[in-house]
């Protein structure tokens, strides 16, 4: 009987072992990159656009970047020395965009959504905490680090 018990006990404790885990588990990642690339060469401008969005007036170089991407919408993105080749971050917010190829009335559609304005320093410097409402579907997603006027200044890539 005590043997009976135990394994019971077992089996209910293991079960709330695997349940606890399964209600701890966030969203599935979407996409985590561990780099970003600055816009530079043919993409400086409006002469070739990825997925509608112009590059940056000048080229930009970036020390380090990271974007995370969930399936619900949650997106972090960090970005160290996000600057112009001189060194010098001209503009006080940059804001994200999310790019997905989706459907559109049975048709295939570019879809991108960017968050609110998050600050940025002079070294260019921001972190970028917020929630997009993903397209469905959503296929190979892009990350871009924009102007508040939606120019990329940096793109997820190596």
């Amino acid at each position: 009987m005590k043997r009976v018990a135990l394994i019971v006990a077992s089996l209910v404790a293991g079960f709330l072992v695997l349940a606890s885990g399964a209600r701890s588990a966030g969203p599935a990642t979407v996409v985590k990159a561990d780099t970003l690339v600055g816009v530079s060469g043919p993409y400086v401008g409006t002469t070739n656009p990825i997925r509608g969005i112009n590059g940056g007036g000048a080229p930009w170089r970036i020390g380090e970047g990271k974007a995370v991407l969930e399936a619900d919408g949650g997106l972090n993105v960090k970005v160290e020395g996000l600057v112009l080749l001189n060194g010098t971050n001209p503009v006080a917010n940059f804001r994200a965009v999310v790019s997905c190829q989706t459907i559109v009335d049975g048709a295939a559609a570019t879809a991108n959504v960017s968050t609110g304005l998050f600050p940025a320093t002079t070294t260019g410097d921001s972190k970028i905490e917020a929630s997009v409402a993903m397209p469905s579907p959503c296929f190979a997603p892009i990350v871009f680090v924009t102007s508040p006027g939606g120019s990329w200044f940096a793109v997820t890539g190596v």
